[in-house]
């Protein structure tokens, strides 16, 4: 049965429709966009190509017919919306640029170490990251997952110049001051996103911040978690989700892009060893 709250004055009813599809249900009073199409996910999810862009329509009473959702719409009544694909389907590039891009380093901490796979080489590529971004001068985003009891960021991770370091006990690192961060960001069009568990909260981040319209790099090198299986199945998943699953260097490459950009030696200092291949090879 549909979840409409009738009785629930916070509650507002909607018609939610998509392709030959309507269903009632509703949202809390003041929703905005991204609940909205937060609610559309949850309801055709499994029929949204994640690969095309969407815009949502709310039906006009005064001209008849469906318009798009203004700008700064929040809800206030009872209405009629549908999410519509556009025509160009949208094929994700992966280009990747120091102005537009943020780093997410999630949850590494000492608890985690005895038990996540391959955790030191992951360790060792994930300083090479915090190391690559304080040269290009992008920003870092660290999550630390009940620090309390699972302690903090390991030592061996330098956070200098970090943008924002926070506690969460949320699995997904999208929360409301990292929102914030991210909205300080002008241009922001990707997301480098590496840590633990990549079955948890490296999965569970990357699907909201794809759902925010950002381009999500998960670093296959510096993530993992307590099971390869877990681990391996995560990063497939993901990669068809049109999240792209890349390496350490590959990213830091993409980064500078020239031989003659001017810190094109400090970033070849940092990947002239290679990086460990923390178990990816006895995988492929």
């Amino acid at each position: 049965m549909a979840d409409v709250h009738h009785g629930n004055n916070n509650h507002v009813p909607i018609l939610f429709s998509f392709s030959v599809f309507s269903r009632p249900s509703s949202v809390p009073l003041g929703s905005g966009y991204e609940v909205l199409i937060q609610k559309f996910l949850s309801m055709y999810g499994d029929q949204i190509d994640v690969h095309r862009k969407f815009v949502i329509q709310l039906f006009s009473e005064e001209w008849g017919q469906y318009i798009d959702l203004p700008k700064g719409f929040v809800v206030a009544e009872k209405c009629k919306l549908r999410l519509v694909p556009l025509q160009m389907e949208m094929t994700t590039l992966g280009n990747l640029t120091p102005s537009s891009t943020v780093f997410f380093c999630c949850d590494m901490q000492e608890r985690f170490r005895p038990a996540i796979k391959y955790f030191g080489d992951i360790i060792s590529v994930g300083q090479r990251l915090l190391q690559g971004a304080r040269i290009l001068g992008i920003p870092v985003i660290v999550s630390e997952q009940y620090p309390k009891g699972l302690g903090s960021t390991v030592p061996e991770m330098d956070l200098t110049g970090a943008k924002l370091v926070f506690p969460k006990t949320k699995f997904s690192m999208v929360l409301p001051e990292v929102e914030a961060a991210l909205a300080e960001i002008p241009g922001l069009r990707s997301v480098v996103l590496f840590g633990v568990e990549t079955h948890v909260c490296i999965q569970q981040t990357a699907l909201d911040l794809l759902g925010r319209g950002l381009e999500v790099h998960i670093i296959a090198d510096s993530t993992s978690s307590r099971s390869m299986m877990d681990r391996m199945f995560a990063l497939e998943r993901l990669s068809r989700t049109g999240i792209i699953v890349t390496t350490s260097e590959s990213v830091l490459l993409q980064l500078v892009s020239d031989k003659d950009h001017p810190k094109f030696k400090e970033i070849q200092n940092i990947i002239k060893a290679s990086a460990p291949e923390s178990g990816l090879l006895s995988k492929v």
